[in-house]
């Protein structure tokens, strides 16, 4: 009995061992086919079988098989499932080699990123907070939206329209404006620069070409010394070498909406050549009343590799497009007052338009072209060396408009020139200008109609910027124009040094020339216009209109034009400098980068200065400025990952603080601003669910900031005041917040996501202000004594933008490409924008930042996609996007802080209640929704709705 248990045993353990020994096994690495990134945590099991794995942190799996062959099925949140068939010999190992998951509903193209000039980060690698849009998203749900609107569900990221014009949208992330946050196209940077602003109306086609689009939230992976104090926004374009296809699209919407476009891409030829092209057309009334709009573009790539070593990419893009817009922001009284039955307000009213001979006029029009050129040469010297290159240029031609002079004193925007309706009499003015009689209110003295006609000067009527109350002068449509021409270039040099250790350096290049003047549009009936701000050819009298309609050429020459008021230039230089050391293993990715710049800034002057003085045309003041930053990812396992970073800019100031006041005087007190930015994250990552979770801290100090306001000389109340421009410099603020993000997939058909986040956005410190006069001379007192003031903003809420939002979304495919989804999002803590004037006395400062109502708000959308073609390979697609679907009214944002009074506000001389005082106040007290009326505000479009139709080859 003993030697047959001896034996089973035996004979038990080798059928065991032969079974394990008789294993097969199939491995490979799963990348995201648009990142180029691997993922981890993806499920990868044989089908029929319980034989499963999931992919490590850089996407690799093993999996161990009994069969020969089989199936294996892979699936991940948010990508499409795969099925490869797989076949080994026995005891066999199989390596698939790279393998690319696709995201869902994404079929137009893939996205390699072969430039190292591009920036991108990598999950669960860059240790930053991150979120990534794909094209896909970005075609179907942004619709008749501005191109900013699709991150309004991205955390700490407030987006708003502003005025409602086409592409007058802004965004702000963790608090901090656009003009702070750096813009880069395909690793490119498009802030001004000279102001650092981004006007998405020049981009309005960007999401027509855009591959991803990328949001790194806080100082960002940047390599650049780019002024990135808020978040960095990536946007890879498309590029020549798709695969071969294209795409016709429809869109239709509210308020007459229409974009049409097409598209055809050649795919990469045999030779090495590729070729893609893209244009589009779209026209509207716009919600807002009297903001008609008209827009173009068009993207053209060429690609050609050479061969395995040298790959070159050329594109050319622009958007050309003119608006008419709502710039000025009306009180809350003068929407009820123009709404219906004057107890709601009429959210699309607009005070900058009216008709002209029964057609839409505004004294608001933007139009600008800027088309873009690049060229990348990619070269990949050996197989641990790269050397990526992008030589590009930029040329802005177009500005905007407004209304100078005035009728007996009265602008154009004054009430005494509109109808009952709120619009602009433009009929009125053009008849007044070309002396007809016409009756018009006094602006100021007695309200008694004047029908006297207008006077002419030299037997003309000549319009002038004058405002006085007078009967020679009129109103005219004039356009202050920002051109630019712009060339650059950035040199980055890859080099692996092992497959643990990388080192990037490199070199960024540019030239700005920024164009400014003003010209005449309009003399609406005058005869001529009246200029004496050239002091090399005064007393000027002008008779050209120029066009409110972007220039179709972009290297459109603008010296020919007859300019009025100013004519200046302002030229930058920038050097740069930059390298980043990153390590990186399994577990462990770290990096440390430091960047040096420096800005030269140079100001020509042909109007203020004669052309014998040097200040005709200045020297370049150079200012020196840089960064370094760092960071740590740790993957602890395949679910789990944390990442810490921290970094220091010294950022030089923007152009009107080194030439402030509109002159070609250098500012004496030019100091970099200095933010100092830390945060920590951690992720969660499986098949099912995602998550991110991070908390921050920036501190921005030494902010350059311009006011003007009166000025009594000798601090004594009985002599006059003078106008004097303060720069507050140490003004500091400090942003703290977290944020959380998730995506949930609980079966294939259904996905779920959402956000969270909190900040604490506050100014740190009261600020002493300097004032200067308008030759940059600091105004003293008669004792000599500099004049001074404290502004109490200490602890004041930074305004502008919402400091808590919170969404909720979620998607279901009810049958097979019919898919439904719906979104909610909520934004509170959202404070006005502050003028630090205001607060001269802590008593200003006690009742702080205004804060508005909280809203939220509902989006819906429905998608089906039809196979067509004789191997269904191509697809007709159907979207529909209802925006605000449950119609709320809100404000996204206020211009002015007006607090409702209180009795304390109310007091005699000797410091006791004036009771009489505000019983009137009270008895004239107009509120909405907790806010004075005299509050200048935007509110938020209403419901709105886009239809698309497409058809891809």
């Amino acid at each position: 009995m003993k030697n047959f248990k001896n034996n089973y045993f035996i004979i038990i353990f080798s059928l065991f061992a032969s079974l394990a020994f008789s294993q097969g096994k199939v491995s490979g690495t799963i990348l995201d086919a648009e990142l180029n990134g691997g993922l981890p945590g993806v499920n990868v099991l044989i089908k029929g079988t319980t034989d499963g794995t999931t992919t490590d942190v850089d996407g690799k799996f093993s999996i161990s098989t009994k069969t020969n062959s089989g199936q294996l099925i892979i699936t991940y949140i948010g990508f499409q499932t795969k099925t490869l068939n797989f076949s080994i010999e026995k005891n066999g190992v199989l390596d698939l080699g790279v393998i690319r998951l696709n995201p869902e509903s994404n079929q137009l193209e893939e996205i390699v990123i072969k430039s190292s000039v591009i920036d991108i980060a990598k999950d669960r690698k860059t240790p930053i907070a991150v979120s990534t849009i794909k094209s896909a998203e970005i075609i179907e749900k942004l619709g008749s939206q501005e191109f900013p609107e699709i991150l309004n569900n991205t955390p700490s990221v407030y987006v708003t329209k502003t005025g409602g014009g086409f592409g007058d949208s802004r965004i702000n992330i963790r608090g901090f404006s656009q003009e702070n946050i750096a813009v880069m196209i395909n690793g490119v940077p498009v802030n001004d620069m000279e102001n650092s602003r981004v006007f998405w109306s020049n981009w309005a086609g960007l999401s027509d070409v855009t591959s991803a689009m990328q949001v790194q939230r806080g100082l960002g992976s940047s390599k650049l010394a780019i002024s990135s104090v808020g978040g960095t926004i990536n946007v890879v374009t498309k590029t020549s070498d798709l695969k071969q296809g294209g795409t016709f699209s429809s869109t239709i919407g509210n308020d007459d909406y229409l974009k049409t476009l097409a598209s055809y891409s050649s795919g990469k030829l045999e030779n090495g050549f590729s070729a893609s092209l893209l244009i589009s057309q779209t026209f509207g009334d716009g919600f807002v009343d009297g903001t008609k709009f008209a827009a173009a573009n068009y993207f053209v790539a060429l690609g050609y590799e050479l061969n395995k070593k040298h790959d070159f990419q050329i594109t050319f893009t622009g958007a050309p497009q003119w608006h008419n817009q709502r710039s000025a922001a009306p009180t809350i009284s003068d929407y009820i007052k123009y709404g219906e039955g004057g107890n709601e307000p009429n959210i699309r009213y607009n005070s900058d338009w009216g008709y002209l001979d029964g057609k839409e006029y505004s004294f608001r029009t933007n139009y600008y072209h800027k088309p873009v050129a690049s060229l990348n040469w990619d070269w990949k010297i050996n197989e641990s060396t790269k050397l990526s290159t992008v030589v590009y240029g930029s040329w802005g031609r177009g500005g905007g408009s407004n209304g100078t002079g005035a009728i007996r004193g009265n602008r154009f925007f004054a009430p005494n020139l509109r109808k009952p309706d709120g619009t602009i009499d433009v009929d009125l003015i053009q008849a007044w200008n070309s002396g007809q009689n016409v009756s018009i209110i006094p602006s100021s003295g007695p309200q008694i109609p004047n029908n006297n006609p207008r006077a002419t000067i030299g037997g003309l009527y000549q319009n002038s910027n004058s405002t006085s109350n007078n009967g020679t002068n009129g109103i005219s449509k004039i356009s202050s124009i920002n051109s630019h021409n712009w060339y650059g270039g950035i040199i980055n040099l890859n080099k692996k040094f092992n497959d643990k250790l990388m080192l990037d350096f490199g070199l960024d290049a540019r030239t700005y020339r920024g164009i400014h003047f003003q010209n005449i549009n309009d003399l609406l009936g005058a005869d001529n216009f009246a200029d004496n701000f050239d002091v090399n050819n005064p007393n000027r009298v002008l008779t050209f209109e120029h066009s409110t309609k972007p220039h179709f050429n972009p290297l459109f020459n603008s010296d020919y034009q007859q300019k009025i008021n100013y004519n200046n230039d302002g030229l930058v230089r920038w050097y740069g400098l930059f390298t980043q050391l990153e390590y990186s293993t399994e577990k462990l990715t770290a990096f440390i980068q430091g960047a040096v710049s420096q800005q030269g800034f140079r100001r020509d002057d042909y109007f203020k200065y004669l052309t014998t003085d040097p200040l005709y045309s200045t020297d370049y003041e150079n200012l020196l400025g840089g960064n370094i930053k760092g960071g740590l990812n740790y993957n602890i396992n395949s679910n789990h990952n944390v990442f810490v970073n921290a970094g220091y800019y010294s950022k030089q100031p923007f152009f009107n603080a080194v030439f402030p006041n509109n002159a070609s005087i250098v500012n004496e007190n030019l100091t970099n601003e200095k933010i100092l930015g830390v945060e920590a994250g951690y992720g969660f990552r499986s098949s099912k669910f995602s998550a991110n979770l991070n908390f921050y801290r920036t501190s921005w100090k030494d902010r350059f900031i311009r006011l003007t306001a009166n000025i009594d000389n000798d601090l004594n109340s009985a002599t006059p005041t003078i106008l004097g421009n303060a720069f507050l410099q140490g003004v500091e603020q400090i942003h703290i917040g977290g944020e959380f993000d998730f995506t949930y997939k609980p079966i294939k058909r259904i996905a779920i996501n959402g956000m969270f986040s909190l900040g604490n956005w506050k100014y740190g410190s009261n600020v002493v202000a300097n004032y200067q006069d308008d030759n940059n001379i600091v105004i003293t007192n008669p004792s000599g004594d500099v004049f001074t003031e404290t502004l109490y903003i200490d602890g004041l809420k930074v305004g502008d933008a919402a400091q808590t939002t919170a969404s909720i979304g979620a998607s279901f495919e009810v049958v097979e490409r019919v898919k439904i989804d719906g979104n909610y999002r909520f934004v509170d803590e959202l404070y006005a924008s502050i003028d630090p004037t205001n607060f001269r006395t802590q008593a200003a400062n006690d009742k702080g930042s205004l804060l508005l109502p909280s809203y939220g708000l509902v989006d819906a959308g429905f998608s089906y996609k039809m196979l067509v073609g004789k191997d269904k390979s191509n697809s007709v697609n159907f979207r529909l996007n209802v925006n605000n679907l449950l119609d709320e009214i809100y404000i996204s944002e206020s211009r002015t802080n007006i607090h409702i009074k209180n009795q304390g506000d109310f007091l005699n001389s000797d410091g006791t209640p004036n009771t009489t005082n505000y019983n009137t106040y009270l008895t004239n007290l107009r509120t909405y929704d907790g806010l004075d009326q005299t509050n200048q505000v935007y509110f938020g479009f209403g419901r709105t709705w886009n239809f698309s139709i497409s058809y891809n080859f």
